[in-house]
Formats: C-alpha cells, structure tokens, sequence
C-alpha cells in the first residue's frame, strides 16, 4: 500500500534524489523546505496523513533537531529518519537521541535509505496500533482511527461524522464480523460524550443481567444509585435477539427521552446515548413479527449500513499491516514485521466470507506458521486452498459437477450478496441487487419451472461474470461440461469469453 513519506531538506537537487528513491518504493513523495512548513504539513487535516518524515539537519530558521524536539510533544508523530552531511556523524548520533529512528550521511546511497525507510514503516504501522489500543481502552478511539480509505466506506465515514455531533440513536447493520462495534465506538469517542462511559451490551448472550438493571428504576425510593452508562453510550450489540419486553420497555425509555422528559422512575437514565447493531435486517424481522416495529422506527433515525471486506478490498492491505503489527508482539513474534506482495495479493483477491475478523484470524495463524520476517503465500494455507485450482478441473470428468471448495457463500442469516471475482483485486466491488433477481411465479401467479428458473439464473450469471464460463461455474457450483452442455440446451447464445 502507498504511504506518503515527507521530505524535509532545503536542497533542490538532494530532494529529487531522496524523491526518487521514494517513488522507487511505491510510495508518494512529498517535499518541503523547511522546518515550519514540515509541521504545519503534519496538521493538515485535509492532506492524506504522513507515515514517515526524512529531515535534513542543517536548515535556515528551523532545523531537523528543532523539528524533533516539537515532535516529541505531539502524542504520535512518524517516524523520521535524519540527514547530515559528510562530518556531521556527532549531530546524527544527538538526533538519534532526540527521538530519530534512523540517520543517513549525505548523499544517501539508494540501498540503505530504501532499508531504513521500509524498517521506519513498519515501526510507525506498529506504534500507531499500538496507540490506535491504548485509545479504544480509554474510549478516546475516533473515526480518523479506523480504516476507511475504500470508496465504499466514504458514505459510512459521513454518517459517522453526522453520528458523532449528535445524541439521536444509531442503527449500525452489517455482517458478521464487519466491525459494527468498533464504528460504535468510534462514533462515541469522537462525540461530545469521549471519556465517559461506553457500555457494551451482546443481547445474543442468554442473560440479560446488565441491561435489565439498567432499564429499571432504583430499587430504593430515595437513591442515588446511577449504573456507569449515565452520561455516556448504551451500545446494544445484536439487538434484532432482545426479548420481546425489553424491546417494548427500550421502546418507550427512547420515547420518553425523544419527548424532552426524564423517564419516571429513571432519572439515571436521562442522559445517554443508544447505538444499537444487528447483523440481521431489522424490518424482515418485524415483518415476520419478532421484533417491536415502535422501537425499529425509534432506532433507524440514522441507520448506517457497513460493508463486507468484499466491498472494500483497498482497506485490505492497510488492515492486514494493522494486525501484524498487533498481533505479532503479543504472540511473541516481533521478528514477522511484513507480508509479501504476492501474500498481499492473496488476500486482496479472497472473499471473506468471515469479514474483518476472519481476516484478523488468518493473520493470526500466519504469524504463528511463518518461519522468517516475511509472511509468504505458504503461510495461507487454507486462503491458497480456498482460491487455487478451481478454474482449472478437468472438463469431462463427472466428478466435476461438484461444488468448488471456494467459501464464497454467504453465512445463514447475514446478507446476501455477490462475490467479486479474483480479478483486480484491489478495486471495491459494489454489491449487486441483494433482492428481487429472480421470480418464482409467472405472470399468471403459477409456479414457473425448475428448468425455466434454471435457465434465468445461468443466462444472470453468464451475464453479471461477463461469459468467464470458469467463473459462472464455479459460482453456480457445477463443472464447465456440464455448464456447456446446459448452454446448450437452452440455446443460450454466449460471446466470446473473457480469459478464464
């Protein structure tokens, strides 16, 4: 993933020398001649944030070690690695000691500032979980925190941000796994409410304990007892399983607050905040009748629909970098600090049916099986599985009208949705239509067919896969011969394919 890295140096001819080296990396190079205009750089909030900094120390007005002493009074700054010419090793070895990473006598050979600049981007991926941590414990994790660079997220990030400058209950839907109580969170420490309490209720566990003494009023008339959500954020996980009362009583503790009152009884409860999240959609279940259609409406004021990692694979990279630098300390690896390219495009090429937290856990595993500093395509097992040899079965066998081993299925009751191909892996898929593809009754309201039925569904997929006829029979779980063979019955005209 391109990072921007921030040149310091008032040297037009050492900037595109360092620019140039940069630019060899992958990365973004910008330049700046001075100190000042390097800090004010760093606070740009409508800049893309800076990974790691290379500082010239000899510089009119402010120098490099002036900009690592400001440096050091910011709570996360990137890591910097400092020039100084021939003879200047006494000053490098200070800056080293005011904080620098790395330094380099100029002019840097190409080799060593490649090395240092890679190593400085892995300690400052690291310290930033690390920090990204130590905020989410404090309850001072805030949206800037989280990943959303994907096209697909920049909807969630602004009805987050709308969220956050406002106490009207939030709906959070999305998949298993997606990351709903992390944006909850977020939302919360970057509201007015930060540093107050966040309580985290799962209503899918059996008891109920927690959120029924919150709901009641004092047991003793006269108290003062207060539970620690006062003044802070209710966040209801998996609400579409609350029991039936305690929908109808959060239903009208909503009603009472949304009518400027404090609910009779429960004046502990006249300031909080409710953000609820439900892997299921809420409206099929009150359809169905088990679930409080008054608390629905109540909630899905500022519903906010959360992707799957499918539709936002150029958060992948950036993902998979964080969670290395997590968790491989505290597996007591700190000597796995990367993933290969050709590892990276293994991941952005898979599905997740499991989303961000089967993604986590695969890291996880890699960590534990990688046998060097790198994590290599071997050390994904079971992604390399899941993703090899399933365009390539022999075309006549039987045996190949099996299911392909691919997990490209959607999880019994989450969203259903499609699985981008492996092709362009890093490009966000937008989902199709989740509803409605296909009729089972004709236009006299009579049951159609199984081999009218089966016939749409092949001519859909022919066309939403664009005649990959590998992929279309991959996806409807039968083999290429037999694929043909019914293209051919139904006089289905097909093109000419696109590389399989």
């Amino acid at each position: 993933m391109a990072v921007h890295v921030l040149v310091v140096d008032d040297d037009p001819s050492e900037c595109r020398h360092v620019e140039d080296i940069v630019r060899s990396l992958g990365h973004h190079a910008e330049t700046v001649t001075s100190g000042e205009a390097a800090l004010a750089r760093l606070t740009r909030a409508d800049a893309p944030p800076i990974a790691a900094m290379i500082v010239d120390l000899v510089m009119p007005d402010l120098d490099g070690m002036a900009v690592l002493d400001r440096l050091t009074r910011r709570s996360f700054a990137p890591p910097v690695i400092v020039q100084a010419a021939p003879g200047g090793a006494d000053a490098a070895v200070a800056a080293m000691r005011a904080g620098a990473f790395d330094f380099l006598l100029k002019p840097a050979a190409p080799d060593r500032l490649r090395a240092s600049l890679t190593n400085a981007l892995r300690i400052g991926a690291l310290e930033s979980e690390v920090l990204r941590m130590r905020l989410s414990r404090s309850g001072a994790l805030g949206l800037s925190d989280i990943v959303m660079q994907s096209s697909s997220m920049e909807r969630v990030q602004r009805l987050a941000e709308r969220a956050a400058r406002s106490r009207i209950p939030v709906l959070i839907e999305g998949e298993h796994g997606t990351g709903k109580a992390l944006l909850a969170r977020a939302i919360h420490g970057s509201s007015a409410r930060r540093g107050r309490p966040f309580v985290r209720i799962d209503c899918s566990q059996t008891g109920h304990g927690t959120l029924e003494q919150i709901l009641s009023a004092p047991s003793e008339a006269g108290t003062t007892r207060e539970p620690t959500v006062s003044g802070g954020t209710l966040f209801l996980d998996e609400i579409g399983a609350l029991p039936p009362d305690m929908q109808r009583r959060l239903a009208e503790l909503i009603s009472e607050q949304e009518a400027g009152a404090a609910p009779s009884g429960r004046r502990h409860l006249s300031d909080i905040r409710l953000i609820a999240a439900t892997s299921r959609r809420l409206i099929e279940l009150v359809s169905e009748a088990a679930f409080d259609e008054a608390l629905f409406y109540h909630l899905n004021v500022l519903p906010i629909w959360l992707p799957p990692l499918r539709e936002r694979r150029s958060d992948i990279p950036d993902l998979a970098r964080s969670f290395l630098a997590r968790l491989a300390p505290e597996a007591g690896r700190s000597f796995v600090t990367g993933l290969s390219p050709a590892a990276m495009d293994l991941l952005a090429a898979d599905a997740w049916p499991g989303n961000i937290r089967e993604l986590e856990h695969a890291i996880f595993r890699a960590i534990m099986l990688c046998q060097g500093a790198e994590i290599t395509v071997r050390d994904f097992p079971l992604i390399a599985a899941r993703n090899s040899g399933a365009d390539e079965r022999p075309a006549a066998a039987e045996q190949a009208d099996a299911p392909a081993a691919h997990a490209g299925v959607a999880v019994q009751g989450q969203f259903p949705g499609e699985y981008p191909t492996a092709a362009a892996p890093l490009a966000d898929s937008p989902a199709a239509a989740r509803y409605g593809l296909t009729h089972l009754l004709d236009d006299c309201g009579e049951l159609r067919s199984i081999q009218m039925l089966e016939e749409e569904v092949i001519r859909f997929a022919i066309d939403h896969y664009s005649g990959r006829m590998s992929e279309v029979a991959r996806r409807l779980g039968i083999g290429r011969s037999t694929l043909y063979r019914k293209v051919r019955d139904y006089g289905i005209a097909v093109g000419e394919p696109a590389a399989s």
